[in-house]
C-alpha cells in the first residue's frame, strides 16, 4: 500500500485541485485534503490483490471524492463530521465486536479486525445518499424521526431507506472479499454528483 500510495500521490493532488470548490479552497490548502485521504487508503483498506493501476485509481478517486464531501459537510453544518473518523459505534448494527467481558483468542480478534476493514471499505463505496444515513443513525446516533426531519421523509420511511442498505452492504462486503472490487466501484460512481459536490 505505501507503494502504491507514493505511486499515485501525484495523481491524487491533481484529483483534488480539480475538485477542490471555492468553499474547501478557502477552508485549507489542497494537501490537507491529498493527505487526510492517504491516511483514510491506509487506514479503511484491506490487504486485497488489485487487478491494476486503473482499477487502484478508481478506489482511491472515490475515497478522496468521499473525503471533499464529508469536509462539505463539516464546514456547511459547522460541526464536525465524524463518521469517517471514528472506529465503528460498539452498539453499532455493524459493530462485530464480542459481547463486554468475552475472552477473544489474538486469531479470533484479527479476524474480527480485517472483517470490519471490509465493513469500513464497503461503506466508503455507498452511494453518497446510503454513506449518509449510516453516518447519521450510526456515528450522529441520530433517532428515525430525527432523521426523517434531515430527510424530509416520514420516521418509517427512514427506517425502511436504512434497512434496505444494511443487506446491500453485507453483500458488497462478500463482493469486495471475492474480488469483486470493479463492479462495487462501478456501481458506486453511477450517481451524479449534486448541488453539494466538491468543485460546485
Amino acid at each position: 500500500m505505501d507503494r502504491l500510495l507514493a505511486r499515485d500521490l501525484e495523481w491524487v493532488r491533481r484529483y483534488v485541485a480539480r475538485r477542490m470548490g471555492e468553499l474547501l479552497r478557502a477552508k485549507a490548502e489542497a494537501e490537507d485534503y491529498v493527505q487526510e485521504a492517504m491516511v483514510q487508503a491506509m487506514e479503511y483498506t484491506p490487504r486485497f490483490l488489485i487487478s491494476d493501476r486503473e482499477q487502484f485509481r478508481a478506489l482511491l478517486a472515490k475515497i478522496t471524492e468521499n473525503v471533499l464531501r464529508d469536509r462539505i459537510v463539516y464546514h456547511r453544518a459547522q460541526k464536525r463530521d465524524v463518521a469517517m473518523e471514528r472506529p465503528l459505534p460498539g452498539d453499532s448494527a455493524l459493530a462485530l465486536d464480542p459481547p463486554a467481558g468475552e475472552v477473544t483468542r489474538p486469531s479470533v480478534a484479527l479476524d474480527r479486525k480485517t472483517e470490519k476493514t471490509w465493513v469500513r471499505l464497503a461503506i466508503e463505496l455507498l452511494d453518497e445518499e446510503e454513506r449518509e444515513l449510516i453516518r447519521m443513525r450510526e456515528w450522529d446516533k441520530h433517532s428515525f424521526a430525527e432523521i426523517a426531519d434531515l430527510l424530509g421523509t416520514s420516521e418509517d420511511a427512514a427506517r425502511m431507506r436504512f434497512r434496505r442498505i444494511l443487506p446491500k452492504l453485507a453483500r458488497n462486503v462478500v463482493r469486495l472479499r471475492e474480488g469483486g472490487l470493479s463492479d462495487v466501484l462501478a456501481e458506486s460512481m453511477h450517481g451524479n454528483l449534486g448541488d453539494g459536490a466538491p468543485g460546485a
